[in-house]
């Protein structure tokens, strides 16, 4: 049995219903600390404070807190700055340029219904991401790309106008570029290749197989594993982070969101990445320690920290 069909076992081992809005356990924690690449402290519940104590009581004690807007990017840069173990990312989502452009009638973002602004809003909001992207606590411009699932063919313009123009906003001020990738693989690459990727580019929660992993390495882009990787029906991701050179793999929670096994549905936080850490090093076939040895490093240096 290869590694990976060890560690696609393990993840289909049967487990005991827990109830949904119950904050799992504290993992045992870590000998070696790492980062959480990605996260969205301004969705959980509880304080700052309180999220980046439970994340260092168990060895994660750096977290790339990551905007959405320009409110949620105006807040990581702030929260950046009174936090020495927490960097910011600043963006418009992809999803998030469609609706300022277009309006949002149904008010599905958080910040309600509203109309939309056409292109000039959209030219403003990112004058203000790439203000925000020159200060020293802001280490990316991100979560930018481009989503296929959400955004349906009216806003797919203003979406990919977006993206490039994040590209370009990253060179200028020389920061990591973090990637959203949703359902639309070919098209971000194809971006990517035709603006010419920033020197540092994380393709966060990454989606890929290993195709796509051996493509993104050639280029020396970094992929960051979340808990979908310790999915059982996730096999596709085991593979690609099997072949994903150890060099350029981190590792993330997209929390509140994506919580690894055994609590999936449940909601996440930083002080889970124990658990992706250790099915990571499990696919990879080697200790946690090495694991998370190698985790730290890349962060470090994608984010240039």
């Amino acid at each position: 049995m290869t590694r990976v069909e060890k560690a696609d076992e393990a993840a289909q081992a049967p487990r005991k219903p827990q109830p949904k809005d119950a904050l799992p356990p504290l993992p045992e924690p870590l000998r070696v600390a790492v980062a959480d690449s990605h996260t969205h402290l301004d969705m959980q519940s509880g304080t700052v404070e309180e999220s980046l104590a439970r994340a260092a009581s168990v060895g994660v004690t750096t977290v790339v807190q990551v905007g959405c807007d320009v409110k949620g990017s105006r807040w990581a840069a702030e929260t950046a700055a009174a936090h020495a173990g927490v960097h910011a990312a600043v963006a418009l989502h992809p999803n998030e340029a469609p609706r300022i452009v277009h309006g949002d009638p149904d008010g599905w973002s958080r910040q309600g219904a509203r109309r939309g602004g056409g292109e000039s809003a959209l030219d403003d909001a990112l004058a203000e991401i790439e203000a925000l992207a020159a200060l020293d606590q802001v280490k990316a411009v991100g979560e930018t790309g481009l989503d296929h699932f959400r955004t349906g063919p009216e806003g797919m313009a203003a979406q990919e106008r977006s993206f490039r123009a994040h590209i370009e906003i990253a060179k200028r001020q020389g920061k990591a570029l973090v990637i959203h990738d949703r359902e639309a693989h070919a098209d971000v690459l194809r971006v990517l290749r035709e603006e010419g990727a920033p020197e540092r580019t994380v393709f966060h929660c990454y989606s890929g197989d290993a195709e796509m992993a051996r493509e993104c390495a050639a280029a020396g882009y970094y992929m960051s594993f979340a808990g979908t990787v310790t999915f059982k029906n996730a096999a596709p991701l085991r593979e690609a982070l099997a072949v994903a050179p150890l060099e350029l793999v981190l590792v993330e929670t997209d929390a509140p969101y994506l919580t690894p096994a055994p609590y999936r549905g449940r909601p996440n936080a930083p002080y889970l990445i124990p658990l992706t850490v250790r099915a990571m090093a499990a696919v990879r076939g080697i200790d946690e320690d090495a694991m998370a040895t190698a985790l730290a490093a890349n962060t470090a240096r994608a984010f240039g920290y």
